[in-house]
């Protein structure tokens, strides 16, 4: 249940950078006009859009959580540094709450990004699972040297040499393998 709640979360959490940034994406003239307002260069507009709209993806889709909560938690903390400074008057102290509450909730999800269903939870989860196979693989190999190892000191009495090709019992399951004599 906890998942399910984490991915609700992330997901409700983006959709309102998505809806944001999409909105900025549709009017970059009214965006414009209020971030020149704030004193910020007014061609920035389109870049924040998407910027905003391609962060709440890569936290939708869980690509990349850990980096795109903090940027957005840092976009965040600008937008009330410019934009949502007002304490005087109720409205814009409700306005900073809700910002830093945004900020606490992007700040939990960098805290706690390798959650299912996501992107870089899968990604980890394939990586442990090829260091898994590789061990495997590491351990098995270790054996057939060890039993190889084995298989020739119990079988140098029973080596026979013709020509260029030896016969012995490597493995030791009574069964003679026959390799071929190394040129050294």
């Amino acid at each position: 249940m906890n998942y399910i709640a984490a991915l609700i979360g992330r997901i409700l959490i983006a959709l309102l950078f998505v809806w944001s940034g999409a909105n900025k994406l549709m009017d970059p003239t009214m965006t414009a006009q209020a971030m020149s307002g704030a004193g910020l260069p007014a061609n920035l507009a389109l870049a924040v859009g998407i910027f905003e709209v391609v962060a709440g993806v890569c936290l939708i889709i869980g690509f990349m959580t850990r980096l795109a909560a903090i940027l957005l938690a840092g976009f965040t903390a600008l937008t009330i540094l410019f934009f949502h400074h007002d304490l005087t008057t109720m409205e814009g102290t409700g306005a900073v709450m809700q910002h830093l509450a945004l900020i606490g909730g992007l700040l939990c999800l960098f805290a706690h990004s390798q959650m299912r269903w996501s992107y870089d939870s899968m990604r980890l989860e394939r990586k442990a699972e090829i260091a898994r196979r590789d061990a495997e693989a590491r351990v098995h190999d270790a054996e057939l040297r060890a039993a190889k190892a084995e298989g020739h000191v119990a079988g140098v009495g029973t080596a026979t040499t013709t020509g260029r090709t030896v016969v012995t019992d490597v493995d030791g399951d009574g069964v003679p393998e026959v390799r071929k004599k190394r040129w050294f």
